[in-house]
């Protein structure tokens, strides 16, 4: 049982990591019929929501696109940035529905932002509690460590709809302003679901691990 769990748990964010690389690989290299660069696809797209105000970065890295609400920044990783593609296309659409969010005080970004403190301290200090009350027998040591790491998953499930919502948002928009044409929309949605696998992912693992060591813990207490 112990094993499958493990293999589960191992392999799932793997797989989900091996997926988006793939499928963003393969549409990297698909020329947007448009000819817009990511760049200017967030332009367009921020521009046409009133969020002029909102600019748009080069970011070095893989994939390392993403939001800023601080610094009111779409960041585009380097190829992303400059190149015409379809991926790029529905990454940085999908950035921008971020911002969109932001502006418009989506429930879920607003929530997942006030939990991203609390997220950051509960997720490093759990496990110092966890290994202690595990290898020195301490329940209540073991119950603090699950408590805190109930609040990180929280956090990964939260992200869950701000993830969903922000694709189902990037969609609307590069469909609306025609950024896209109907021959690539299953392109561009191949692209957001493989993405927002690596969030369902990381959810599901935290959970089952949360949900393992619950049941050590009230195993403790029935041997009591």
């Amino acid at each position: 049982m112990y094993i499958v769990y493990f293999i589960v748990l191992l392999l799932l964010p793997i797989y989900a990591q091996m997926k988006v690389k793939r499928t963003y690989k393969r549409y990297s290299q698909v020329r947007s019929t448009s000819g817009m660069t990511g760049a200017e696809v967030a332009r367009l797209i921020l521009d046409q929501n009133g969020l002029s105000n909102v600019r748009v970065v080069e970011q070095q890295g893989f994939l390392s696109d993403h939001y800023n609400p601080e610094t009111k920044t779409v960041a585009l990783s380097t190829h992303n940035y400059h190149e015409a593609s379809v991926a790029g296309t529905a990454v940085a659409a999908h950035e921008c529905g971020h911002a969109i969010q932001h502006k418009e005080a989506y429930s879920f970004l607003t929530l997942r932002s006030r939990l991203v403190p609390v997220a950051n301290i509960s997720s490093n200090a759990s496990w110092i509690f966890i290994m202690i009350g595990l290898i020195a027998t301490i329940q209540p040591l073991l119950l603090v460590g699950i408590v805190l790491l109930a609040a990180g998953v929280v956090f990964q499930l939260v992200t869950l709809p701000v993830e969903f919502d922000a694709s189902k948002r990037a969609m609307n928009q590069i469909v609306a302003h025609g950024i896209i044409r109907n021959e690539e929309e299953p392109y561009a949605r191949k692209v957001l679901s493989a993405a927002a696998l690596t969030y369902v992912a990381a959810a599901a693992t935290a959970v089952m691990e949360l949900l393992r060591l619950v049941l050590i813990y009230t195993g403790m207490n029935n041997d009591d």
